[in-house]
């Protein structure tokens, strides 16, 4: 949409109009935002179009999309036209009469959310609905009688068009209401439609090799699968032929039972991925298929479509073969215990090949951290008591066995990769802007980082990195570093993977929760049976669906940090006046402090702080808002 919308600043002719946006081109014509010229069409002086932000006062802030705005437009109440938070618009500008350039909404484009979240709130005698997102309050379409029927604090999904409500949710004050709430902040949905759930139950729920004779069948072969330990769908199993020094990747082949275009497949894009809460996940696909004949469990018989990667004696791989194949997976491991077994070396008895891949995937490793970053990340994982109520916290590392899964997959990616036209689905990861990493280095300095800038990106981070380890401060560097660079994204033509020192990446290997993989199973099938005309039409609207993806995946991660910040503020809710450690994790536009105490993870907004970022400090917990998700403390002490 953004870029669509950007190309009719230099003008564009109808057939390079995407089918999805001809809607729009005519609204646009009809409301004279555009013009057209020798059969293209151009934007009219005097609008612009961009995304709306709303500050809580119901003032709308215009980010233009037209670079000649660096700054955001004013637009006054009165002007919104019912245009909502994140609505792309068009708009016209006015006259310029303050020292702020404002402008009116004209249409509005695309909705960000056709529907809204409130809790009822007594405001004097009247029941208004207070917006969970923007804070501000709302009319609603029911009588006064029928709201005060209602106990206040009901959390309500209401139309955002006239403000009707569709569903009662549940009450603030209950913890379950809170998976509801961040699902549908973001227009995510638990359950499956009928023909979704009866699609996926006439595969059946096992696999009779018999009915696929043309595939390889490698089910003599030990693999094994190796994933968190309260992990139901398994997309990726290994294994190693350490005699020829072949590594296998296979990945459940959902291709075999998800067609383009059938309901399942129009639900699967519209998710985009599967959400991962502390207590039960969302998937992208029915359970069925997602949790059974998909995933690879342990002795059942499963398709995948799976990479064969043979080494040469200098660790280098010299040959790549892609085939559909049937499996029967060995034994289902999880990281602590893939971690144990390494450190002590048992024996596996036919999964003993394990020991073998891991020194080479080492190997493998060392040789692409030459090109590439490693990054000491550290993933919270939040546990809930039986009552959903927040029970634990702690910091989960990156451990040899995650390294060794990591080393395959990414041979994995990277040889389907290599098999993609010009136009696929790739991962892209754009280096970091000069402005960022001037930021960057100011922000490092401050904490005794001080390292002379290179025009090699590569080797001043390496620099960055050194002087941190030396800190013990690496884990917390590393953030900064990662929040300084692009973030990855999906595009249609590929741009390399600067973080991972590759020149040509995609996502290959989890189809059951990632949409994006599922596309590239389909255009490599295709790709093999040398059917171009099925290649070309599913690489339709291919670069719109990229973007898509991409906000997709944004958005799937944005559900889950809403409600673990939910269960957070319950907790300090609980906790309000006491005192823990924590150390300042942002100091920019706000100042956040990020607890570091028994409970970890925790973002506390703080008020009158002149703390260093990373310092480490004891915090007050002021006040927690649990409708809005957010704590609110001070710093009593620095450490």
């Amino acid at each position: 949409m953004k870029e669509f919308l950007k190309s009719l600043s230099y003008g564009i002719s109808e057939n390079q109009v995407a089918n999805e946006f001809k809607q729009i081109l005519r609204e646009l014509l009809a409301s004279n935002i555009l013009k057209e010229y020798k059969k293209k069409y151009y934007l009219n002086n005097g609008y612009v179009f961009g995304e709306l932000d709303i500050s809580s006062k119901g003032t709308g802030f215009l980010s233009v999309y037209d670079e000649n705005f660096p700054n955001d437009l004013l637009i006054e109440n009165k002007h919104l036209k019912g245009a909502n938070y994140k609505d792309i618009v068009a708009a016209k500008l006015l006259p310029l009469k303050k020292k702020r350039a404002s402008a009116k909404v004209i249409l509005v484009l695309k909705k960000a959310n056709e529907t809204s979240i409130v809790v009822t709130k007594k405001y004097g005698e009247a029941v208004l609905g207070l917006n969970i997102k923007t804070g501000l309050s709302t009319t609603l379409k029911a009588s006064q009688k029928s709201l005060k029927a209602l106990p206040l604090g009901s959390v309500l999904k209401i139309e955002n068009s006239n403000n009707e409500i569709l569903e009662v949710l549940g009450h603030i004050d209950d913890e379950a209401v809170d998976e509801k709430i961040s699902l549908a902040l973001f227009n995510k949905n638990s359950e499956f439609s009928q023909t979704c759930i009866e699609e996926s139950l006439a595969n059946g729920d096992y696999v009779d090799a018999s009915m696929y004779p043309n595939r390889v069948d490698l089910r003599h072969l030990s693999f094994c699968t190796i994933d968190p330990i309260h992990a139901k769908d398994f997309d990726d199993a290994i294994y190693y032929d350490v005699e020829k020094k072949e590594i296998y990747v296979a990945i459940a082949d959902v291709s075999e039972y998800v067609f383009a275009y059938c309901a399942i497949d129009k639900e699967a894009r519209h998710r985009g991925f599967s959400i991962y809460f502390p207590h039960i996940s969302i998937p992208m696909l029915p359970r069925p298929l997602s949790e059974n004949i998909c995933s690879l469990k342990p002795n059942l018989d499963r398709l995948v479509y799976c990479f064969k990667i043979t080494l040469d004696k200098n660790n280098e791989v010299c040959k790549e073969e892609l085939f559909e194949a049937i499996i029967n997976s060995k034994r289902r491991f999880h990281y602590d215990e893939v971690d144990e077994i390494l450190e002590k070396k048992s024996d596996l008895g036919a999964i003993s090949w394990l020991h073998k891949l891991f020194s080479l995937t080492q190997i493998l490793r060392k040789e692409r951290l030459k090109n590439a970053f490693e990054f000491k990340t550290e993933e919270l994982r939040m546990f809930l008591d039986e009552n959903l109520s927040l029970k634990s916290t702690f910091y989960e590392k990156d451990t040899p066995s995650h390294g060794l899964i990591e080393d395959c997959m990414l041979l994995a990616n990277k040889a389907a990769a290599k098999m993609l036209d010009e136009v696929g689905v790739f991962r892209n990861h754009a280096p970091a802007d000069s402005k960022k990493i001037d930021k960057l280095l100011e922000e490092l300095s401050l904490l005794g980082i001080d390292v002379n800038y290179k025009n090699n990106l590569s080797e001043l981070i390496r620099d960055v990195q050194a002087l941190a380890d030396e800190l013990d401060i690496r884990a917390q560097v590393d953030k900064l570093i990662i929040k300084a660079q692009k973030k990855a994204c999906y595009a249609s033509e590929n741009e390399g993977h600067f973080g991972l020192g590759f020149e040509k990446y995609t996502h290959f290997t989890s189809p059951i929760r990632r949409y994006s993989d599922l596309i590239l199973h389909r255009l490599l099938k295709a790709k093999q049976k040398n059917d171009s005309r099925l290649y070309e039409y599913l690489l339709l609207n291919i670069q719109s669906t990229c973007e898509s993806l991409s906000i997709l995946e944004r958005e799937a991660d944005k559900v889950a940090y809403d409600f673990m910040d939910r269960k957070f503020a319950r907790w300090a809710k609980r906790n309000v006046g006491k005192i823990f450690n924590a150390f300042i994790s942002e100091n920019d536009t706000l100042d956040i402090a990020k607890l570091d105490d028994e409970i970890k993870g925790a973002k506390l907004i703080l008020e009158h702080n002149k703390s260093n970022l990373l310092q480490k400090v004891r915090v007050q917990i002021i006040d927690a808002d649990i409708i809005a998700a957010k704590i609110f403390g001070r710093v009593v002490e620095e450490l």
